[in-house]
């Protein structure tokens, strides 16, 4: 439900003209999605569907597929997020339109990917991060496995999905063939876990969930302060830790043998960050921020949405823009990111409403007639032409 949109957005960012097909009527379920609610809209929706263009066709049926078939002869990317088998089901494999456009690229994003015994399971985000060994390490060892509080899973089977498109497409350049490209979640989740595989395999060693902190790396945490905030200090490598004992006036723990090195610290971890959370707590927190950065020790506070919002190097790089928005008015999100010198991606529009560039696609890219459309409303192969005003 998140993963091809997300990747979709990523596109969509940097100019892809991206088509979402959405089933008449209904639309995408995360139209509906989202904590928080305004006039009875999703407010994750204008984020997730921004810069996206929306059609109304029904999938299921022949004259809809037919009409998807259309679309595929001239693009450049397909992008697809149902269980696998779906597409075949619907004449809409990858064997199938790569004969209709041999440059065509497809991006199948799914919870266990394309092949092997688990690829017709159903599989959502939480899912793949259970079995890629997220869940297991996330949390305090004093609970269960906990999750993050956002859909990770979901994001980075989109990211690396993203990222694999374009890599077909670069190689497209050069031989003038589209490829498949199979994102699974369980499989991006694996990919970041570092050297946990390789932990156990050589040294019988599995990582357990350790809250705040990472295993003997240190001191990196969350420090307490005179004011009741929180700051987090990260001088783990040893020329950071250095400056660290200077600003605390304590010089002496960057030579005592107990601290002086990467692995001391990590085995009197503890021990160490209470010597730490002993001194953070005499500063309130903007006064400790002042002193670490003064001295080039990595430090920051942790941000909520309000504190992004105000805080002026957010402003400065407009992290955070303003989008007008049909029934909101004005919405804040987030930028795009990265950022590139000469070819920035930037925010058109937000999510659009169901059906709205009808007909752009239907009469403008596939040649229908106003009247065409309205026949093939009538059925329910399409939504009917929608007037949305300025």
């Amino acid at each position: 439900m998140l993963a091809g949109p997300f990747c979709g957005q990523l596109l969509a960012d940097f100019g892809a003209e991206v088509i979402k097909v959405e089933q008449p009527g209904a639309g995408d379920p995360m139209r509906v999605w989202g904590r928080e609610k305004a006039h009875g809209k999703s407010l994750w929706w204008p984020v997730i569907a921004r810069n996206k263009k929306s059609v109304e066709i029904n999938a299921r049926v022949p004259e809809g597929q037919d009409l998807i078939r259309r679309l595929v002869a001239d693009a450049d990317i397909l992008l697809e997020n149902f269980r696998p088998g779906t597409m075949e089901k619907w004449g809409l494999g990858y064997d199938t339109l790569k004969e209709i456009n041999p440059r065509l690229i497809m991006i199948r994003v799914s919870g266990y990917g394309q092949t092997g015994p688990y690829a017709e399971k159903a599989g959502y985000g939480a899912i793949g991060e259970a079995l890629g060994g997220l869940r297991y390490v996330v949390g305090d060892p004093s609970t269960p496995p906990s999750r993050m509080g956002i859909s990770i899973g979901d994001t980075l089977a989109a990211t690396f999905a993203c990222l694999g498109g374009l890599m077909a497409l670069h190689n497209r350049e050069r031989t003038g063939r589209g490829q498949m490209v199979d994102s699974a979640l369980y499989e991006a989740v694996l990919s970041i876990m570092e050297s946990l595989i390789t932990e156990y395999d050589q040294a019988g060693y599995v990582r357990e969930r350790s809250g705040a902190i990472i295993p003997n790396v240190a001191p990196s945490n969350v420090y307490p302060t005179r004011d009741g905030r929180m700051v987090l200090i990260a001088a783990n490598q040893d020329t950071v830790f250095k400056r660290l004992t200077e600003v605390m006036g304590r010089p002496d723990l960057a030579a005592d043998e107990r601290y002086a090195t990467h692995v001391a610290r990590g085995a009197r971890q503890a021990e160490l960050d209470g010597i730490i959370a002993d001194w953070s707590r005499l500063h309130d927190a903007d006064t400790l921020g002042r002193l670490l950065d003064e001295g080039g020790v990595p430090c920051g506070d942790i941000y909520r949405a309000p504190e992004m919002l105000e805080d002026a190097h957010f402003k400065a790089r407009e992290a955070i823009v303003t989008i007008a928005h049909r029934q909101f008015g004005d919405l804040r999100m987030q930028n795009v990111a990265p950022r590139l010198s000469d070819t920035p991606g930037r925010i058109v529009s937000a999510g659009p409403e169901l059906g709205e560039h009808g007909r752009e696609v239907l009469c403008g890219i596939l040649g229908l007639t106003p009247e065409n459309v309205s026949e093939l409303a009538d059925k329910g192969i399409v939504g009917k032409l929608r007037d949305l005003g300025a």
